[in-house]
């Protein structure tokens, strides 16, 4: 019966998506970062077919200091129409002035998992302690230069007690997945958003963090100051907030907020 619902909840936004597409049917600059990326590269199609706008996609870190980063694209003033981003830089970015007041979407929740290269023996991390050896058996251990690996070496280290004996062998990953690095051979056990990490073929991701050291993170979109397609942006964020879309975020290892409202 819930499925019949959201089947026709979806139909119902797609109809009126599809009444407006002729009023405002643009070319729509989207940046997103990893942790959403997937899931949008899944419902994009649809928006696309329903709305007749043309979505222009990049992909960039939420935070951290490469070219493609959110925030020093629109420092230099790409003309960009909508970020999706971790939700503590978006509002960082709000605070600056630099989306437009009032636009921001929470879309998803985000748990951090850990992977190895496929095949690989497979640690336990369902506890802190499981956790933990993991860390301390691994030959090198990779995490993102966003997010999750801004935890992972700020907090989690610590928690873990295992900060000394890390030195050396865990290393901050710039711009590249973690799986890829996984996935190549460079490092025998990585921890970066499950979102992120399930797309990427060569490994097999291991599990959650345990609850007791877990950083679910929020991923949200806004529409960007001086937009050149403010209408079109507005309309790509609630349906991407959809709840009958919730069902397509879920597969990709979020945690749609649309679900529960």
């Amino acid at each position: 019966m819930r499925s019949h619902h959201l089947k026709h909840k979806a139909l119902a936004a797609l109809a009126a998506l599809a009444l407006a597409a002729s009023a405002h049917a643009a070319d729509l600059h989207v940046v997103s970062s990893g942790g959403f990326a997937q899931a949008y590269k899944d419902l994009s199609p649809q928006y696309e077919r329903a709305s007749g706008d043309r979505l222009v996609s990049e992909w960039g870190p939420s935070m951290g200091a490469t070219k493609n980063a959110i925030p020093a694209r629109l420092a230099r003033g790409e003309a960009i129409d909508v970020v999706i981003m971790v939700g503590d830089a978006l509002d960082k970015l709000m605070a600056e002035g630099r989306l437009e007041p009032g636009s921001k979407v929470v879309l998803a929740n985000s748990p951090i998992a850990c992977a190895v290269k496929h095949g690989d023996p497979r640690p336990d991390i369902h506890t802190v302690d499981g956790l933990r050896q993991a860390f301390l058996h691994a030959h090198r251990v990779a995490y993102s230069d966003s997010a999750s690996g801004e935890y992972i070496r700020h907090q989690l280290l610590d928690k873990l007690g295992i900060r000394e004996q890390m030195e050396g062998k865990a290393a901050q990953i710039p711009a590249t997945p973690v799986g890829e690095i996984i996935a190549h051979g460079e490092a025998d056990f990585g921890c970066q958003q499950r979102s992120e990490l399930k797309p990427v073929q060569g490994i097999d991701v291991v599990g959650v963090l345990p609850p007791e050291v877990q950083l679910n993170t929020a991923f949200s979109g806004a529409v960007v100051r001086g937009a050149r397609n403010p209408v079109s942006a507005r309309a790509l964020l609630r349906f991407l907030a959809a709840p009958a879309n919730a069902a397509a975020i879920e597969a990709t290892g979020l945690e749609p907020v649309a679900a529960t409202h």
